[in-house]
């Protein structure tokens, strides 16, 4: 998720029409946190480049990881996959990868007022946390999800 010049995953064009986006092993945790393990390639998602621009977003900045726990419910569940678009400029409402006290998370962002969020869980039974935006760092936005029915 944090791609960086010396460690980048780049996504790899396999024509001209299809792009791949690489699946990391980290587990986001849609329920009280997982601590970050690491962030190694296990495998990608192939989308057609044409969906991704009609979309607004940058191959370079796409990976899927998996969503642990039932926070995010019924939205999000257990086993679902999601491309999250890594954090680029300002932060905007919405579902967002985030560290929270040392842990990634899933949750949807609100902006109650200049440098305060609220994060909210779509699952009732958990309740609302506000912080500072200091005390967050947004990895970045989800912008799809894969999962069984």
């Amino acid at each position: 998720l944090g791609r960086s010049k010396e460690n980048s995953y780049n996504s790899v064009s396999c024509d001209d029409r299809w792009l791949d986006v690489p699946r990391l092993s980290l587990q986001a945790s849609a329920g009280p946190g997982a601590s970050v393990e690491g962030e190694n390639e296990i495998g990608s998602f192939r989308f057609s480049q044409r969906w991704l621009r009609d979309q607004g977003l940058q191959s370079e900045r796409l990976s899927a990881i998996t969503v642990r726990g039932d926070s995010m419910e019924p939205t999000l569940r257990d086993g679902d996959e999601i491309l999250v678009e890594q954090n680029h400029g300002a932060v905007r409402d919405g579902i967002h990868v985030l560290r929270f006290d040392g842990v990634l998370m899933i949750k949807r962002l609100a902006t109650v007022r200049r440098g305060h969020f609220v994060l909210i869980s779509d699952n009732a039974a958990y309740p609302p946390m506000e912080c500072s935006a200091a005390d967050l760092d947004v990895i970045g936005r989800v912008v799809w999800k894969s999962g069984r029915l």
